[in-house]
């Protein structure tokens, strides 16, 4: 007899068979969902994917800087008489461009710079006036007229801060475009120097002649002075040598402490003579005679050696360069820097619109 085999049946438990109904059911909303939303095949449209835009490079061309321009000043024609005998034609906007850029450093204040072009520009109007060259040319010589520097020569001095100092200039010309100082309606000697001994000089102390607004002032020179208080030490040998080749008619006895004596100084401070083997020299012709920075010295002879001790740099008369850079930083406008240094006169167009 044959048994029968008997099945064995598990029961589910309902919590399993409901899980995977729900399971199943999700399965097929899952797998319907792309179908209703993308009954087109899934594809990238290059057109449709989001580009950045780089940033646009830092301005390094010149020519590119958009930057404040004369209109007065660019009608007036300049001939510039070069070292090497050539002539440049510019307006006199390219013309004070260079001369503030050779004359004043381009790190000083911007009231400074402006004072500077005013000053450039009233000069540079008494010099074609006076005709010291021909065809009434200025010329490159700062020992004549005023230096000069090209503009990429100067660039490629000032190095990483070429930008900045190229904008600081041309702005300094061109909102002081026409702009000149006057002493009773007339364009003045306007005289400039890099720095006083605390206070400028008269220039009749200087050169005899008396000028109303050329008159000594306070200036207040700052501690960024280059070598402010400099040294010059000669041997008696060399002093000998100077002295003989400049004045051979020049009286030097044996005593060497005797070559030099009887100084005189300015209202300032400064040497306005001094005895030099019998000659009597003004502090200028003494100044320019050793090499010394300024007029600004006193001297003293040690062993053998002859030595200057000497403050500040230039001839003394007119607007101090360094002292125009300290008011500036003081919070005063070019103008009161101007009419401070050249006394009683006023700061007014030359030839704009008034």
């Amino acid at each position: 007899m044959v048994k029968e085999r008997r099945k064995e049946v598990r029961l589910v438990p309902n919590w399993v068979r409901q899980s995977v109904t729900v399971g199943l059911i999700l399965t097929v909303v899952l797998c319907t969902i792309p179908v209703v939303l993308s009954p087109q095949p899934l594809t990238w449209n290059l057109e449709d994917v989001p580009t950045a835009t780089l940033p646009k490079k830092k301005v390094e061309s010149e020519d590119e800087i958009a930057m404040p321009s004369s209109q007065w000043d660019k009608e007036r024609e300049i001939k510039l008489l070069r070292g090497d005998g050539t002539v440049d034609i510019l307006n006199m906007e390219e013309y004070l461009w260079g001369v503030v850029a050779a004359e004043m450093p381009a790190s000083f204040h911007v009231e400074a710079l402006k004072a500077q072009a005013v000053a450039a520009r009233t000069y540079t109007a008494t010099k074609q006036e006076s005709l010291k060259h021909e065809n009434g040319m200025l010329c490159d010589d700062s020992t004549c007229c005023q230096a000069y520097v090209d503009r990429e020569v100067a660039v490629a001095r000032w190095g990483l801060e070429a930008k900045g100092y190229i904008e600081k200039i041309q702005t300094a010309v061109a909102m002081t475009d026409s702009l000149g100082i006057l002493y009773e309606d007339e364009p003045i000697e306007a005289l400039f120097f890099a720095s006083a001994a605390g206070q400028t000089v008269d220039a009749v102390e200087v050169w005899g002649n008396s000028v109303d607004y050329l008159v000594g002032v306070d200036s207040p020179e700052g501690t960024e002075v280059p070598n402010y208080h400099s040294e010059v030490t000669l041997k008696k040998s060399e002093v000998e040598r100077i002295i003989l080749e400049k004045y051979p008619g020049s009286n030097l006895g044996k005593d060497f402490t005797q070559w030099i004596g009887d100084v005189s100084h300015t209202s300032s401070g400064s040497v306005s003579s001094l005895n030099v083997g019998g000659v009597v020299l003004t502090g200028g012709q003494v100044r320019t005679l050793f090499g010394l920075r300024s007029a600004s010295f006193t001297y003293k002879w040690e062993g053998e050696t002859l030595i200057f001790d000497v403050t500040g740099h230039g001839h003394g008369v007119g607007m101090s360069q360094y002292g125009a850079n300290t008011m500036a930083k003081e919070g005063n406008t070019f103008q009161e820097i101007l009419t401070w240094y050249y006394t009683g006169t006023e700061v007014k167009s030359m030839w704009g619109a008034g």
